[in-house]
């Protein structure tokens, strides 16, 4: 029996937030969302995504209102994709899978997520154990892990071994 393409017979709010974002890739395109970045460029060197599938998850997230397309400039017209609050509202699943992940692959830290306020890191549900509070995602300040390569080929990588807010555009400097 061959699989289905959809879930349309699942009364689930999982299989229908599946129907979103659960093709290969997409969670990936909302994770480098959040880290800031926001051109389609940026996204295609630092995922290593084949064009037409990021084409076609960029614009399924900005059907579904999880990303929203801007324009940046006019001539040549270029656009760039901010996260929405639908978007960020995915950010907890992103650190619960991003934790699951490293504890049962055994992978070592790529990235801490701390509370730029007092610098305590995040607790698995984007908690702040020292202010007993979950933190907002704009006051998420992402560092370097010890698993990151130190000297990554792409620039979008290099841009994230820098300290920054979640949200925050990512700023990747030229060769």
């Amino acid at each position: 029996m061959a699989l289905g393409k959809d879930y349309a017979t699942q009364e689930c709010s999982i299989a229908r937030a599946l129907e979103v974002v659960g093709e290969r890739w997409t969670l990936l395109v909302v994770r480098d969302a959040l880290y800031g970045v926001r051109r389609y460029n940026d996204f295609l060197v630092h995922l290593g995504i084949p064009r037409a599938v990021l084409a076609a998850r960029l614009q399924t997230l900005t059907a579904e209102g999880i990303l929203h397309k801007r324009r940046y400039q006019q001539s040549p017209p270029r656009d760039e994709y901010v996260v929405t609050d639908r978007g960020i509202a995915l950010w907890p699943t992103l650190r619960s899978l991003g934790l699951w992940g490293r504890e049962h692959f055994g992978e070592v830290q790529l990235r801490y997520f701390r509370h730029v306020t007092c610098g305590t890191e995040l607790g698995p549900y984007g908690e702040c154990p020292a202010c007993r509070s979950v933190v907002p995602v704009a006051d998420v300040l992402v560092e370097p892990g010890p698993g990151l390569d130190p000297d990554p080929a792409d620039p979008v990588s290099r841009a994230l071994l820098k300290p920054k807010l979640l949200l925050e555009p990512l700023v990747i400097e030229s060769a």
